[in-house]
């Protein structure tokens, strides 16, 4: 006889959620067990949306830190946990708050447009926040000629290409998104040829240019969802096509590297998700003081939504 013991963690989750009347979060690249346990699955602005307005007394975001600490931001009156606290973002720690106020002094004149792939500190020290989802309207809706962008300089690239504004941008990068080349796009492509190709804008600049389309996690889940859309070539973390192949059984999707795998938002299983809910931590919690900051930034995001 054969166990499932994925099942039996499940159910036993499902359980200790409702008793701790708590909600489960869980982004796109998370593992699939882990996908299919979360009420909601999404894109860092969906679930910050979603976070946002939710009853829930406890959130258990499974994703990295960054996002658990905007969930702390939006939330401050429910707690936050995040079931492997070493899950972290290489990219939201390419910027530092003191090297966010050093660049701000640079450049009086210039609006802080800031990735929510960021720490906590450094979206205190912004004026605004975006997600990929929503860079392009975030940057169209402000007055300033000058925009800093700040970590990722291939998401402010893509994004200067079509808002005609002075760009600074940060040197940072997602090393799991830059280990997709032009080399792997074209081989696809020529494997592929009926195939719509659709890459993550945090991709560098000649990736984007061969791909029918750049967007979000999010936004990819949409377009998968397009009839004229039978084959798709996906350039963004190997855990993305996990949603896609679910909510797409009939269609074809043919990752864009296999080297693209993020090992942080691997660390979370059904064992540290059940972990958390028992032992209620690890917690995340925003310092008031950069909270309130912090949310300025985060609000004025989703107004423009």
């Amino acid at each position: 006889m054969v166990v499932d013991n994925n099942a039996g963690l499940a159910d036993k989750i499902q359980s200790l959620k409702r008793e701790r009347r708590a909600v489960i979060l869980a982004h796109n690249y998370q593992l699939g067990e882990v996908q299919d346990i979360a009420d909601f699955v999404g894109d860092s602005l969906e679930l910050s949306q979603i976070a946002a307005e939710s009853k829930a007394e406890v959130i258990i975001f499974c994703g990295v830190r960054f996002m658990a600490e905007t969930a702390s931001i939006l939330c401050p009156d429910k707690k936050v946990l995040l079931p492997e606290a070493s899950a972290g973002c290489p990219m939201a720690d390419m910027a530092t708050a003191k090297e966010m106020r050093r660049k701000k002094k640079e450049l009086p004149q210039a609006v802080v447009v800031c990735y929510v792939n960021s720490t906590a500190e450094v979206k205190a020290e912004s004026d605004i926040c975006c997600t990929s989802a929503n860079a392009v309207e975030v940057a169209r809706s402000l007055d300033n000629e000058q925009v800093i962008f700040v970590p990722d300089r291939f998401l402010g690239h893509y994004v200067s290409t079509k808002v005609k504004k002075q760009f600074f941008l940060w040197n940072g990068f997602c090393p799991t998104h830059v280990r997709i080349s032009p080399e792997d796009i074209m081989r696809l492509k020529n494997e592929y040829p009926e195939a719509k190709v659709v890459v993550h804008p945090e991709c560098r600049p000649e990736v984007i240019s061969l791909a029918d389309e750049a967007l979000s996690t999010g936004g990819m889940c949409r377009y998968a969802r397009r009839d004229d859309v039978e084959q798709m070539v996906v350039g963004t973390e190997i855990g993305m096509l996990y949603r896609l192949k679910k909510e797409n059984p009939q269609k074809r999707f043919i990752l864009a590297s296999e080297q693209a795998i993020c090992p942080d938002m691997k660390l979370i299983t059904l064992e540290k998700v059940l972990h958390s809910l028992e032992t209620m931590s690890p917690e995340v919690r925003v310092p008031d003081d950069i909270r309130r900051r912090a949310k300025v930034a985060v609000d004025r995001m989703l107004e423009v939504v």
